[in-house]
């Protein structure tokens, strides 16, 4: 499944950016960055569910937002990209 996962976590103290950081490793363990605080991740349905109740155990609901969209497969070819960081796909090897 295709997923683009935004956040906006609150840093107004301390346990804030260190909930930032994790939100943001947990994604990165996950998807690639697009966006400062949004993610393209292409997961299986395991792998969501790992990702999504570790997302959950990160944020503090009272202070921080979280936003899931599950997209269809064709969502990533109608995906317009302008300017800076071409976009990564994906479906290829991921070459270091």
């Amino acid at each position: 499944m295709f997923i683009l996962i935004a956040y906006d976590v609150s840093t107004t103290d301390r346990a804030g950016q260190k909930r930032l950081r994790r939100v943001a490793r947990a994604c990165k363990d996950y998807g690639v960055r697009v966006q400062k605080s949004l993610f393209e991740c292409q997961l299986g349905k395991t792998e969501w569910a790992a990702l999504r109740s570790r997302l959950l155990k990160e944020i503090d609901p009272k202070q921080d937002s979280l936003r899931v969209y599950h997209l269809d497969e064709d969502a990533r070819d109608k995906t317009e990209h302008h300017g800076l960081g071409e976009p990564v796909d994906l479906n290829e090897p991921l070459v270091l």
